[in-house]
């Protein structure tokens, strides 16, 4: 498991182990046996334990014949049913317990480390201050299965009014509503219902949001992408779920949690078993904070359903009865029976203390909590009992049907017979203090940590067992507590409900900090020290007081219902594949074959026939090149003769077409279905089925390239459409709106549409940007900056800087001016979230600017922001580098160009012009923005493209887009009419060979020959004497009228 590391050997060393004798010094020669100090017995009868310890070695042979051969079969958690053991326990074979293995998320820690290592030597060497601007708070949502009162709420809770104290933002999500939804209304957190029928996609932009923390098992369909996830798992019901699809097949299922798995920044446990429960699908993203809520919310919930009296009647125990509990860690070991056999050994004089009580039967019980249930391991401890002297039935072990607990809420005194040093408070231990038991535990130094001996329980060294009687003695009055044990216990059991809050609270401060990444607009949040020391004393359980539990039992029906859906949907597939098998099968096997093969035969004898007969006929044969001709316009044909949609014939005909960019499946539900907005697809993956999306990395190749995608954003759909644009795009207007618009509900109303749209028709602002949504209006600009402050402080910043610095290497100013353009901070707003309509011609020449621009604002940042993914334009890492100043560069192009700038109410359809024209004379920097200017830039940059003459930097631009200049189209022409001389000048030749060739003459055909030519001289006499008749006929005619 990528998450464990084991420092020492794995197996646990046993708990007695004598070293070699000294030379010259027999066994019974020492003055004192280290089994003797081990246990601080004065006196040591050496004949009773040389028999001890013969009995010792039979029942390990009894271990060794019965019971299974590593410890790691055993299933590792005593809390859950047989069924739900049996299904588990086969994913941990080759994992043994004990003192070596520890919980390390090394690969988590070593991230985190390297990452804060490469900001900070960046933030040296970029040479560049960079500034964070704070203007907002960040944000984070909770998403959780449904608001009925559990462990998981309250838990949720204090840390969400923790993190709230901090300054984050916070936002709830859940699937079902419920009473708690007045607790987080209380602490002033608002609280939204997720649709339940996951196939009406979720309606929320995620990327509003610094991260998101889970702990509903539905959410894994949510579509999570660019965003950090959190994901904390608090019980074991996932795990003996996935195990039961791996028994029955369905992988399908266990391949979509393992996605799950792997796609979560991190995986939050509560303690530190549920990890090795997991372990089949750790990526390498697994850590635990310690959290005391689940024992501590069960323990309540019991003590207010059960009375002890009853559980006992019940149970088969008597209220007189003196019932001690012996528990042990939560992990299975080796070594642990030997422990346990030890404290049973310490336990014997304890039958005296109730031996003044006159019953027919003995009084003391002893149970013995154990995840093993097997019969071979109940008669190994009757034997290891019978063998310390406890008469029969007093050491009993406790049945795996019957929870934790169950059998500690009827107990008196529980003991923990471990020795094993875990990494936190061992949560038996924890449930037993919860509810109200006076705990005797090892002085192990997690146990140390919260317990204090005397105070809220007792402690006994765990190398000298001895002395455990002596507590039991001081706690133990006349068969029952002492009154100073009781107060003990109920001490233990008021700071059992607080305990670890600090741990917990302080655990997910410092992780989030760790993995959230703030843009500089973003307020870091407070310290993890100025939390409120009340918030990390004690868990919000006022807040729950008046809550019933009853609705957590509809949680967990909604939870498995969750799971058997997963089943049916998996089956429902399974099922049409093995129906379409069969169908398959069916149809082959109802075939006659005999009929088949005659009507195959007559099939093969008609085609060779018919193709006797085409040899027989003539056929008109063309020119290779009216082949040629007649084969392309079949081509272009299939490509642009598809079948349309009443949408796309609708958008054919209207004077404009907004394109919306998208990443992916999780943004269609904020894309529009009318005619006048079509989908334009940066990722080939995710295009909408039936939608005729645009597909961009098809049109462009750069965006094929994962790193431009993400760097260039939504402005890739700008170069995608722009590339040979007649081929796609028919309409005289061109419009953009991002899919974040429809998520904030911003887009244009039908009102504002029909607006647009008669406003483009008529020409009434001509040449003009039109745009809606505003920059003031951002809640990135709470403060209402001017434009280059604003751009500032979305780019550390270094807006300012990067874009001066790439103007002048885009204008070639080789002196040091000022390059940045004038944008006035009054006169009206500008537009922000590339939402904005143009005529198609001015777009052509904002992508002509854009295109050099970005190649080189690339030029400055590829080579660190490549390899690092750090750029000056944020304070950490960042996919998205050019993606904030690039936003804003519409404005700065139509400003300069002198284009009127419109802004459109998305609601209304209002129009108000922006920056006035006749008051920005003399501001504009009109020469270096125009279209000859530009036109002149690009040809001189295609014509360097164009003789393989690539400057000494990194060069963008040819792979933005179309590179043309004149000797291009010159050079194309030329080669076309020399093409099409070659075509004809090959016909020639072929006619003359054809004309020239030899014919062999035909043999056996000369009598046929005379006999032709014959006739052929007969039909000429005759036509001779045909003519000659005929004048003769005239002139008797003429000379002689009345004849």
């Amino acid at each position: 498991m990528g998450s464990m590391e084991t420092g020492v050997p794995l197996k646990r060393a046993s708990v007695i182990r004598s070293p070699p004798l000294a030379a010259g010094r027999s066994f019974f020669q020492r003055p004192r046996s280290r089994l003797a100090r081990f246990l601080l017995f004065e006196k040591v009868d050496y004949l009773q334990w040389i028999c001890t310890v013969a009995a010792f070695f039979f029942v390990v042979i009894l271990f060794q014949a019965f019971l299974p051969g590593s410890i790691s079969e055993k299933f590792p958690s005593r809390r859950s049913f047989d069924v739900d053991r049996g299904v588990v326990k086969s994913s941990f074979r080759e994992l043994e317990f004990g003192d070596g293995i520890r919980f390390v998320p090394a690969k988590l820690l070593e991230r985190f480390e390297r990452e804060k290592k490469e900001v900070d030597s960046f933030l040296v060497a970029s040479g560049r201050p960079m500034r964070r601007a704070g203007l907002r708070k960040p944000r984070l949502a909770l998403v959780v299965g449904g608001l009925s009162p559990d462990a998981m709420q309250l838990q949720m809770v204090s840390i969400a009014a923790a993190l709230k104290e901090l300054g984050y933002g916070i936002e709830v999500f859940s699937f079902y509503d419920g009473s708690v939804h007045a607790v987080w209304r209380a602490i002033g957190i608002e609280v939204n219902i997720l649709p339940v029928d996951m196939k009406q996609g979720f309606t929320i932009d995620w990327l509003d949001y610094s991260g998101v923390l889970v702990s509903a098992v539905q959410a894994r369909l949510e579509p999570f992408k660019s965003i950090p996830v959190i994901w904390i798992i608090q019980d074991q019901s996932l795990a003996v779920r996935l195990s039961y699809y791996a028994k029955n097949g369905h992988s399908g299922i266990l391949n979509q949690w393992k996605q799950v798995f792997s796609r979560t920044n991190v995986v939050v446990f509560t303690n530190y078993l549920l990890p090795i429960i997991f372990s089949a699908f750790d990526a390498g993203n697994y850590f635990v904070i310690p959290s005391s809520v689940p024992e501590a919310w069960m323990a309540d919930n019991f003590l207010a359903v059960h009375n002890q009296s009853n559980l006992r009647i019940n149970t088969n125990y008597s209220s007189e009865d003196f019932l001690i509990a012996l528990v042990g860690s939560q992990f299975e070991y080796s070594g642990m029976w030997l422990e346990q056999a030890l404290v049973l050994q310490g336990l014997t004089q304890l039958q005296n203390e109730f031996g003044f009580k006159n019953y027919s039967y003995p009084i003391l019980k002893i149970g013995l909590l154990s995840g093993n249930s097997s019969n071979a391991y109940k008669m190994s401890l009757e034997t290891i009992a019978l063998n310390f002297g406890y008469p029969r039935g007093i050491v009993q072990q406790i049945d795996g049907s019957v929870d934790d607990c169950s059998f500690l809420g009827i107990t008196d005194l529980v003991i923990y017979a471990s020795f094993l040093e875990e990494q936190s408070f061992p949560p038996v231990l924890l449930q037993a203090m919860s509810l109200g038991k006076l705990v005797v535990a090892p002085d192990l130094d997690m146990i140390n940590k919260y317990i204090v001996d005397g105070v809220n329980g007792f402690l006994y060294p765990k190398d000298n067992v001895g002395k455990l009687m002596r507590i039991l003695h001081g706690a133990i009055s006349k068969g029952e507590l002492s009154p100073l044990a009781k107060q003990i216990a109920s001490l233990g059991q008021r700071q059992a409900r607080n305990l670890m809050v600090s741990e917990t609270i302080q655990g997910y401060s410092w992780l989030l900090e760790n993995i959230l990444k703030f843009p500089s607009e973003i307020s870091l949040p407070k310290a993890i020290g100025e939390i409120p020391s009340k918030m990390k004393e004690e868990w919000q359980w006022h807040l729950f007081a008046n809550l019933s539990d009853m609705g957590n039992l509809n949680e967990t029906n909604r939870k498995y219902g969750f799971f058997d859906k997963l089943v049916e949907w998996n089956q429902t597939d399974m099922e049409a594949d093995t129906n379409t098998n069969s169908r398959l099968n069916e149809s082959f096997s109802s075939i006659n074959w005999e009929e088949e093969k005659r009507i195959e035969t007559a099939n093969a004898r008609k085609r060779l026939e018919e193709e006797e007969l085409k040899y027989r006929t003539d056929q008109p044969h063309g020119t290779w090149e009216e082949v040629y001709r007649s084969a392309k316009r079949a081509d272009r044909a299939k490509n642009e003769l598809h079948e349309s949609d009443e949408k796309e014939l609708e958008r054919t005909g209207q004077p404009l077409c907004i394109y919306e960019p998208y990443f992916g499946e999780g943004t269609w539900p904020f894309l529009h279905n009318s005619s006048l907005y079509r989908g334009i697809g940066l990722l080939s993956k995710g295009q909408r089925p039936g939608a005729y999306d645009v597909d961009a990395p098809s049109r462009l190749s750069l965006l094929g390239n994962s790193y431009y995608r993400d760097t260039l954003g939504e402005f890739g759909a700008f170069f995608a459409l722009a590339n040979r644009i007649d081929r796609i795009h028919k309409n005289a207007w061109i419009g953009f709106q991002s899919w974040r618009v429809g998520a904030r509900k911003e887009s244009l109303s039908k009102k504002a549409e029909k607006a647009l749209l008669e406003s483009i028709e008529a020409q009434k602002h001509g040449d003009a940007l039109y745009f809606w949504v505003r920059m003031d209006k951002d809640p990135r600009n709470p403060l209402q900056q001017d434009f280059w402050s604003f751009c500032d402080s979305i780019n550390a910043g270094n807006c300012r800087f990067a874009v001066s610095k790439a103007l002048r290497q885009m204008y070639g100013v080789t002196h040091d001016l000022d390059a940045l353009p004038p944008m006035p901070k009054t006169g009206g707003t500008w537009s922000v979230m590339h939402s904005w309509a143009l005529p198609t011609r001015s777009f052509l020449e904002f992508v002509m600017f854009s295109r050099m621009f970005i190649d080189a604002l690339d030029a400055q940042m590829y080579e660190q922001h490549h390899q690092s993914s750090l750029c000056l334009l944020n304070l950490g890492k960042d996919r998205h580098c050019y993606t904030r100043v690039l936003e804003l560069l519409i404005n700065v192009w139509a400003y300069h160009s002198a284009r009127q700038i419109i802004y459109v109410n998305p609601e209304t359809g209002a129009m108000h012009e922006q920056h006035q024209l006749k008051r920005r004379r003399g501001k504009m920097w009109i020469k270096w923005f125009l279209f000859s200017t530009l036109k002149s830039m690009d040809e001189d940059l295609a014509e360097e493209s164009d003789d393989s003459d690539h400057p000494n930097r990194r060069w963008l631009w040819p792979s933005t887009g179309e590179v043309f200049w004149q000797g291009i189209y010159d050079r194309e022409r030329s080669m076309r009419h020399h093409q099409k001389e070659k075509r004809k000048q090959q016909s020639k030749d072929k006619i003359r060979r054809i004309r020239s060739r030899t014919r062999q003459k035909s043999l056996g055909n000369h009598h046929q020959k005379a006999l032709l030519n014959l006739r052929e001289s007969d039909i000429q006499l005759d036509l001779y004497l045909f003519l000659l008749i005929l004048s003769l006929y005239d002139f008797v005619v003429v000379s002689h009228p009345m004849v």
